[in-house]
C-alpha cells in the first residue's frame, strides 16, 4: 500500500511539474502583456499591472502604426471562409471516398494528404508569381483559396473515417424509400456525423487561423492576418513586447471560444468510431 501510495504521489507530482512547464509560456506572455512600458525590461514578477497594452491593441484604427483590429477581422474572415469552403467541397469528397473504391483511389487520397504534409515553402514562390499575375495578391479570395491546402486534406481524411464507420444499409434503406443519393447523403449521412463535422471544423479553423507562411508572403496590408500583424509591434528602435504579448493573447480568444461553444460535439466527435463493433 505504501509503495502504491508513493507511486501515485510521484505520478501526480510529475503531472503538476509538466502542467506548470506547459503553461509557463502562456503565463509569461500574460505577465508581459500586463507590464507598463517603464517596467518592461527592468522587472520580472514584481511590477504594477496595467491593462494599457490591451487598450492600445484594441483601441481601433492604427495603433503604433499597426491596424491590429483590422488584422483580427481579416483572420476571422479568411479562416471562416476557408473552413466553410472546405466543408462544402470536402464533405461530399470524403463521403465519395468512403463509399466508392476504385483502382488508384488510395493513391489519390495519399496525394491529397501530401498537400497537407508538404512544406509550404516548396509552393509559396510559384503561388506568389501566380497571385501577382491573377490579381489575387493581398485579397480575401486569394488567402481563402490558398488556405484550402491547409484545411481541405484535413477535412477529407478525417471525415472519410467517420463516413466509413457508418453502416451503408442506412443509406440503402433510404434509397429503397425513393431518396436520391444526394438526398440520402444530406438527410441520412450528414446528421449522423454531426459531432465529427464539429470536431474537424474546429481543427481546420485552428490550422487556418494559425497559418503564418501564406499570409506572410501572399499579403501586404489589406488581407494580412493576426499571425503576421502581431509581429509588427516588434519593429522600430524599441520593440513593444507587451503589445505583442497582448496581441497574441487576444488572437488566441476565437479558437478558445469556438472550442468551448462546441465542446459537447467536440468530445463526441473525437471519440466517434474509436470503438468498433
Amino acid at each position: 500500500m505504501n509503495k502504491d501510495r508513493l507511486t501515485g504521489i510521484a505520478v501526480n507530482a510529475g503531472l503538476v511539474v509538466y502542467f506548470v512547464f506547459a503553461l509557463f509560456p502562456v503565463a509569461w506572455m500574460l505577465i508581459l502583456s500586463l507590464k507598463p512600458d517603464n517596467q518592461l525590461f527592468n522587472t520580472y514578477f514584481s511590477f504594477s499591472p496595467t491593462l494599457d497594452s490591451y487598450r492600445t491593441v484594441l483601441g481601433g484604427g492604427e495603433v503604433e502604426g499597426v491596424p491590429f483590429v483590422r488584422f483580427f477581422v481579416n483572420s476571422l474572415v479568411v479562416s471562416i471562409g476557408a473552413v466553410a469552403l472546405s466543408l462544402l467541397i470536402g464533405l461530399p469528397a470524403a463521403y465519395a471516398a468512403a463509399r466508392w473504391k476504385f483502382r488508384g483511389s488510395e493513391n489519390l487520397m495519399f496525394t491529397l494528404l501530401s498537400f497537407r504534409f508538404a512544406p509550404e515553402l516548396t509552393v509559396i514562390i510559384p503561388l506568389f508569381v501566380l497571385y501577382q499575375q491573377l490579381g489575387l495578391f493581398d485579397t480575401y479570395v486569394g488567402v481563402i483559396w490558398v488556405l484550402q491546402l491547409v484545411t481541405m486534406p484535413l477535412i477529407v481524411w478525417i471525415m472519410r473515417s467517420y463516413f466509413t464507420d457508418l453502416s451503408p444499409e442506412l443509406e440503402q434503406a433510404a434509397l429503397l424509400d425513393g431518396y436520391s443519393r444526394t438526398r440520402a447523403f444530406v438527410k441520412i449521412a450528414l446528421p449522423l456525423v454531426k459531432p465529427g463535422i464539429a470536431a474537424v471544423s474546429l481543427l481546420a479553423f485552428i490550422f487556418a487561423w494559425n497559418n503564418f507562411v501564406f499570409p506572410l508572403i501572399l499579403t501586404s496590408s489589406n488581407a494580412q492576418t493576426v499571425t503576421v500583424g502581431a509581429l509588427s509591434f516588434l519593429g522600430g528602435d524599441r520593440p513593444k513586447y507587451n503589445l505583442t504579448a497582448a496581441a497574441a493573447l487576444v488572437s488566441a480568444v476565437p479558437p478558445l471560444v469556438l472550442a468551448l461553444t462546441i465542446q459537447r460535439y467536440l468530445v463526441r466527435g473525437l471519440s466517434f468510431g474509436a470503438v468498433k463493433s
